[in-house]
């Protein structure tokens, strides 16, 4: 093990360090929840990431974003991501794929890793995305919705199936169900209930680059804070890492 992920090694043992090591992990969707996801993998020593993510950094990405610098405004994520992981860890096998995540798309873009971590805030692809993992019997961890809480001791990881306070949480479970697709998929959430009045935008008359979705549809703007973001992907890196090396 190098000095780099010394510490690491003195935490799980070297064995647990190899499997990771060796490991293979997909993260689709590189903004708030999903760029601490990366971060969190490439720090644990994680040797084979691929990252799925079609959009560019924007400027109203900085308040939460980890790869939303102002020096990196306009280029895509899956560049600045990769140039980060391997300014963490130059033995780290990057994969970057600047596509959108699609029903017809899902399976080539996310290969065929010991585990996904779906960091996706638009709904259909984030279905289409467990859907197709869980069919393929690939791990999946699944991060629902960050935004609009401010008590990080609420945030939980469970399963979909059992998840409380998370509007997100709930329809896709729905449409998991309609599809036949079981439902104990885990997931990081939080059991913070809503605020009133909800801390929402509508979108703008104008589209830019930060307020398109699932190609070119608009949406709500919502509030969200940075800490709890960044915990979400932060925590769902570090399930993934438990289950890694859990996996013998």
């Amino acid at each position: 093990m190098s000095e780099r992920f010394k510490r690491i090694e003195l935490m799980l043992g070297t064995d647990a360090c190899e499997r990771l090591r060796k490991a293979s992990v997909t993260v689709v969707g590189l903004g708030a929840v999903g760029g601490y996801a990366v971060e969190g993998l490439a720090r644990a020593g994680i040797g084979n990431l691929r990252l799925v993510d079609f959009d560019k950094v924007s400027i109203s990405n900085i308040n939460r974003q980890l790869l939303a610098l102002t020096s990196t405004i306009g280029r895509t994520k899956c560049d600045v991501a990769t140039e980060r992981v391997l300014d963490i860890n130059p033995d780290c096998n990057v994969e970057a794929i600047c596509e959108f995540l699609d029903g017809q798309s899902v399976m080539d873009l996310i290969g065929k890793p010991d585990i996904v971590i779906d960091a996706i805030d638009a709904l259909n692809p984030k279905v289409d995305l467990l859907e197709s993992a869980v069919r393929q019997e690939i791990p999946i961890i699944s991060c629902l919705g960050a935004a609009l809480r401010f008590d990080p001791t609420m945030i939980r990881v469970g399963t979909i199936e059992h998840v409380h306070h998370c509007p997100l949480g709930r329809t896709v479970r729905q449409r998991l169900r309609r599809r036949g697709v079981p439902v104990d998929i885990a997931c990081v959430y939080s059991d913070e209930p809503l605020p009133k009045p909800l801390p929402i935008a509508p979108p703008p008359e104008q589209l830019d680059d930060d307020h398109i979705i699932s190609r070119g549809r608009s949406r709500n703007i919502l509030g969200s804070m940075p800490t709890i973001t960044g915990m979400f992907g932060l925590t769902a890196a570090n399930l993934a890492v438990r289950m890694l090396i859990d996996n013998k």
